[in-house]
């Protein structure tokens, strides 16, 4: 499996500010990664080190380009979303679309085109006459109809709403992914991509605390809800998190599961939304849990 990404030992500094210390990855073609973390966890650093946009220190390479120094080749074969989609608000949506034809040699005008008339974006209007959620949309549908092999995306669905949402996720899993792309895609709408990820990363306070398939994750993480006759046990056992759920209390343990786990309660398969708080408490201390 051909590696799109490579990232090793990456440190990006603010000043006296360490925003992402000595993380490295690797991300093959064909896969769908999430890129999960609280807000200021390096996200948002991240990405922008990976499309060139800000210093940093270690190794990224993107399709065999160094997106320091060869920014402008690597651009031709990635698209990108930032946190905060900036599009010319005097420009008619039907001249933006011409504008795209003329700055990136793989845009498919007629894929955004008919992108956008499953939309109610009308062509004539003016950006800065469309809703936000209607402007992500454009961007959505601009970003989506370039042929690239690496798609960065942070927090892309940002201010749609639910079916909106949903008819992205429709489009990036039938239309856009395939066997030689990868969609790295940051988001705090855990629930709603979970079930279309094939790996998850998590960033705690600029480290990588987890980089593992979805389907490994079953065998790496357990939960457990018991009743307060277990309770001793459970907290002798030192779980990675407690929490209090409809039905008792509940419990995750990462590789360190008591034996006798299935007589102390009812287990159950951790969900992502779940793990993701599990992992992002600062008062425990986390395990690396990497591919």
């Amino acid at each position: 499996m051909n590696d799109l990404v490579k990232v090793s030992d990456l440190s990006i500094r603010y000043g006296n500010k360490t925003a992402v210390k000595q993380i490295s990855f690797t991300l093959p073609a064909g896969q769908i990664v999430g890129l999960l973390g609280s807000n200021g966890a390096g996200k948002t650093s991240l990405m922008q080190a990976m499309m060139g946009l800000i210093p940093y220190q270690g190794q990224i390479e993107i399709l065999g380009f160094n997106p320091q120094t060869q920014r402008e080749a690597m651009l031709e074969h990635v698209c990108y979303i930032p946190d905060v989609a900036i599009l010319p608000p005097w420009i008619v949506v039907a001249d933006l679309l011409q504008l795209m034809c003329g700055l990136h040699p793989k845009f498919k005008l007629e894929l955004a085109q008919q992108k956008l008339a499953q939309t109610i974006i009308p062509l004539n209007a003016k950006v800065k006459q469309l809703s936000r959620g209607m402007i992500v949309q454009l961007h959505l549908a601009i970003i989506s109809a370039i042929d690239a092999q690496l798609m960065i995306l942070d927090e892309p669905t940002l201010g749609l709403d639910i079916p909106a949402r949903k008819a992205f996720y429709d489009m990036l899993i039938n239309d856009w992914c395939s066997d030689t792309r990868t969609v790295l895609i940051a988001t705090h709408q855990v629930d709603e991509i979970e079930n279309l990820l094939s790996n998850v990363m998590m960033i705690n306070h600029g480290q990588l605390v987890l980089n593992e398939s979805i389907s490994h994750l079953d065998e790496r993480f357990i939960g457990v809800r018991y009743g307060l006759d277990a309770a001793a046990q459970i907290e002798a056992a030192a779980p990675l998190h407690r929490f209090r759920q409809m039905g008792g209390e509940c419990a995750i343990f990462a590789g360190n599961a008591p034996s006798n786990i299935d007589q102390l309660g009812q287990t159950f398969r951790v969900e992502l939304a779940d793990l993701f708080v599990a992992l992002a408490q600062p008062s425990m201390e986390k395990p690396h849990a990497t591919v």
